[in-house]
């Protein structure tokens, strides 16, 4: 497909067209009573055969995982577009801050369900010496059953997210814990962190 360029004024320097493949794609055989996937997916990427139709594909089932990384960058999380400072390098320095926690949230979001094997380590997400402040949490959070016990390995991804998960308020037995409730367990390790090192107490590690 070509795609002319809009009418109304665009900067210098752009193409009058450009070329672009269409992949089309529908879900064959969706549940009972619900409507299948269908997407119609554009692309610059060349399109030649089935291979690089399902790469497409691909990148854009990473979409829902960036829009809830933004989403936990803006107003529902960091609140990054209430900032009020105009100088430009601290204003870049806070918003870098804010982006790395913001994937950590995702990392974490992403690890709730342990996933195949081998596990991410929990140091994707985490400092080393942050561990045994997560087990600290972990056992006070744990209750004597084995449904109210931490399912994943110590050093895990999978064991952090579900410690920040509990901490922001998951109660294990309803739904699947999202960005929000990971962000403010995340909020909670960082202040008992800050907390401690304001106490003078090191890490043992």
């Amino acid at each position: 497909m070509t795609l002319a360029r809009p009418s109304r004024p665009f900067p210098a320097g752009l193409p009058e067209r450009v070329e672009v493949q269409l992949v089309d794609v529908r879900e064959a055989s969706p549940p009972s009573g619900v409507q299948g996937v269908h997407w119609r997916l554009l692309t610059t990427r060349p399109v030649e055969d089935p291979a690089q139709a399902w790469a497409v594909i691909e990148c854009y089932r990473k979409r829902w995982a960036i829009e809830q990384m933004f989403r936990t960058l803006k107003t529902q999380g960091f609140d990054i577009e209430g900032l009020r400072i105009e100088e430009r390098q601290p204003r870049d320095k806070l918003i870098t801050a804010a982006l790395i926690a913001a994937v950590a949230i995702q990392q974490l979001v992403h690890a709730r369900d342990g996933g195949p094997s081998p596990l991410r380590p929990c140091s994707d997400a985490f400092d080393p010496e942050d561990i045994p402040l997560l087990e600290a949490f972990c056992a006070r959070l744990e209750g004597k059953t084995v449904r109210q016990k931490n399912p994943h390995p110590k050093g895990s991804l999978a064991y952090a997210a579900w410690v920040c998960a509990r901490l922001g308020g998951w109660t294990r037995y309803y739904g699947k814990p999202g960005p929000g409730v990971m962000l403010q367990g995340w909020l909670e390790i960082q202040a008992a962190k800050k907390s401690l090192q304001t106490l003078g107490f090191k890490p043992n590690v």
